[in-house]
């Protein structure tokens, strides 16, 4: 039999797994990413669905569904598009829009562009603080959740953070920070 402390001590460790839980689900985006996942989500549920309702109805028309190419072609789309629409209601479930105008300036958040120079080669670089569906490390775009984008955000200029990246470790010194 617990005692109450340690019956305390479990509700304690019950609660931190589900805020840590919660904190892993949230998806950071634009304001311009949130509005396009709406579009899309839209989009899906009204047009692409109608489209293919057609698509089914024209194919039963054809008889045996059993051997019916055309049925089987547009029941594999159907399943395709209501996939996409549930994995879009659940990132918008979790969505965190972060606007760049409500963060605050001289120091790295989401929606800033970080200018930050290699202390190793002294070369100088941009990265775009953006969220996880934004990003395009070939653009400079770099997730709020990358090894990089962790080690930037709360920071300010001339600080140097050390950041470890699959071949290795980097420091980069921040030289400034603008808004989007």
């Amino acid at each position: 039999m617990k005692n109450d402390e340690e019956e305390h001590f479990d509700e304690d460790i019950e609660i931190t797994n589900s805020r840590e839980e919660d904190e892993q689900e949230k998806l950071y985006i634009s304001p311009v990413q949130h509005k396009k996942m709406l579009e899309e989500l839209d989009r899906l549920k009204t047009k692409d669905r109608l489209r293919i309702a057609e698509r089914i109805k024209e194919a039963k028309s054809f008889g045996d569904l059993s051997e019916n190419a055309e049925y089987e072609e547009a029941k594999k789309e159907q399943a395709f598009i209501e996939g996409t629409i549930m994995d879009l209601e659940r990132q918008l479930e979790h969505a965190v829009v972060v606007d760049p105008e409500d963060v605050a300036t001289g120091e790295v958040h989401m929606g800033c562009k970080v200018q930050v120079v290699d202390l190793d080669t002294g070369k100088a670089r941009w990265f775009t603080i953006v969220g996880n569906l934004e990003a395009n490390p070939i653009e400079g775009r770099i997730s709020i959740d990358s090894p990089v984008g962790k080690a930037l955000v709360g920071k300010h200029e001339k600080e140097t953070v050390i950041v470890r990246i699959p071949r290795g470790r980097v420091s980069y010194k921040i030289l400034s920070i603008e808004r989007m």
